[in-house]
């Protein structure tokens, strides 16, 4: 009568609830060992688009700067950044193909381009470019060839394309603006360095009612001394162009643009302080405005010293500046200032805005600076420049 043991049925009510527990369990590691094996191809797939989407993006913005038919674009590496929406571009540079020009149109060490993320608080998705020591160079020659001014070129269309958002805002920082002639007998380079830029609300994102939405502000230093500041406010949406635009440059040593002054005037400068203010309103594509410039201090022509330096054409035609520079100067102040005025058309179909901003500040500056050109001349884009007159000295600058 001893203990029994235990009948097969028995056995298997034993282990029944085991029996029962382990499909459940061995489902759950399936299900886990599957999502693992997921997310690791995933991770193996975006891992892979990381590699390559620097690879595609190079491919796409090389595509994308080579649309004009007259300037080379090329670019370094690309860096990706997906955590903050964006892409950076280095070594940007576009090249004249036709002629000998030996600088580029444009150059910057890298051109940013993300999303502007505080548009978000608008609702708007837009981007915003940010540009590192960006450098544009115009080069004035004979022969167009030889010259080199960017006008019609696609330049906003590729920067609209860099972009997969409308465009809201630029930055520049360390930036340059060059005028260079190379086939005088000294070469000529006035510029503006260490150029602080921003354009702002391009897209309106702040709804705002004002004709003149978009700002555009910049400061720098002409030939690395002089103050310079640019403000305009404009209407992008504008079928012909609405903006008002004021420069102001102070306290240039004029003796550092004498390579301008003899490749265009025949004359140099001894001495003296230059001052200008530029301001132009443009409502539907009428131009209005005026340039009024101030010598400080001038003094043109030294006689002992051009003598020994100067041939006798050039020394006549420096003694006749000195004259008439002398004659119309305010003798108290020893300072000569004048106003000149223009006036224009922009509203025509094919009116390149950015070439005739360009054309207005270049003839400004010029007719300004060099007394040797004539005024009342037509200059590019219809604009014509009237008579001098004089202006209070102490007002210039203002």
């Amino acid at each position: 009568m001893g203990s029994q043991t235990p009948t097969k049925t028995e056995k298997a009510d034993e282990t029944s609830p085991s029996s029962t527990e382990n499909p459940p369990a061995k489902k759950r590691r399936s299900r886990w060992r599957k999502l693992g094996i997921f997310l690791l191809f995933l991770a193996i797939l975006i891992g892979i688009g990381r590699a390559m989407l620097p690879w595609a993006l190079r491919s796409y913005v090389n595509r994308t700067i080579d649309q004009s038919p007259l300037y080379d674009g090329k670019i370094g590496d690309i860096e990706v950044h997906l955590y903050r929406g964006a892409y950076t571009i280095k070594d940007v540079r576009l090249i004249k193909t036709t002629g000998s020009v030996p600088v580029p149109l444009f150059a910057a060490k890298q051109v940013d381009l993300a999303i502007e993320w505080p548009a978000l608080l608008n609702r708007k998705l837009v981007g915003r470019v940010v540009m590192v020591s960006p450098e544009l160079n115009f080069v004035d020659a004979p022969s167009e060839g030889e010259a080199q001014s960017g006008a019609g070129g696609p330049w906003l269309k590729i920067l609209n394309d860099l972009s997969p958002f409308k465009i809201n805002s630029v930055k520049i920082h360390d930036g340059s603006v060059h005028f260079r002639t190379f086939t005088s007998e000294e070469p000529v380079d006035v510029y503006l360095s260490q150029l602080e830029a921003s354009i702002d609300n391009l897209t309106n994102i702040r709804d705002e009612i004002a004709p003149l939405i978009t700002t555009i502000t910049a400061t720098g230093l002409a030939m690395d001394q002089a103050k310079f500041e640019y403000q305009m406010r404009m209407n992008p949406f504008s079928y012909r162009p609405t903006f008002h635009m004021a420069v102001r440059l102070l306290g240039l040593d004029v003796t550092k643009t004498n390579n301008l002054a003899r490749a265009y005037g025949a004359f140099d400068f001894e001495s003296g302080w230059f001052d200008l203010v530029i301001e132009m309103d443009v409502k539907e594509g009428l131009v209005e405005g005026y340039v009024k410039p101030l010598f400080r201090n001038l003094k043109v022509f030294s006689l002992r010293k051009d003598i020994r330096e100067d041939n006798v054409l050039e020394l006549f035609w420096e003694a006749m500046v000195g004259v008439a520079t002398n004659l119309l100067k305010n003798p108290p102040r020893d300072q000569l200032a004048t106003l000149v005025p223009f006036r224009g058309d922009m509203s025509g179909p094919q009116t390149d805005v950015l070439a005739a901003i360009g054309n207005v500040l270049r003839n400004a500056f010029i007719r300004a600076y060099l007394p040797r050109l004539q005024t009342g001349e037509q200059g590019v884009e219809g604009l014509e420049f009237g008579p001098p007159t004089l202006a209070d000295p102490v007002q210039v600058g203002d």
